[in-house]
């Protein structure tokens, strides 16, 4: 039987290939707000995996989607307008 395999050098990342470029690390750093609300969110929904609910549980997590929601809409209005900011 022969085994076909890809050529390495054409799937295989080389060190510069690694490091992202000005414009990508521009690209998270505006989206920094939506992956910290979405982690707060996350965090908030860990809390609940092994438990009900309480009260205050469920209002943080509300909160948490709440501050997704805010984080998301703001990137897309800077999207619209253009705003690098």
């Amino acid at each position: 039987m022969k085994l076909i395999l890809p050529a390495q050098d054409h799937f295989t990342a080389t060190a510069i290939d690694m490091e992202p470029t000005a414009a990508e690390l521009d690209q998270i750093e505006r989206e920094m707000p939506v992956i910290s609300a979405e982690v707060e969110l996350l965090d908030a929904q860990i809390v609940t995996l092994d438990r009900l609910p309480n009260e205050l549980d469920a209002r943080r997590i509300r909160r948490a989607r709440r501050k997704v929601l805010a984080a998301r809409r703001e990137l897309a209005n800077q999207a619209e307008t253009g705003d690098a900011a």
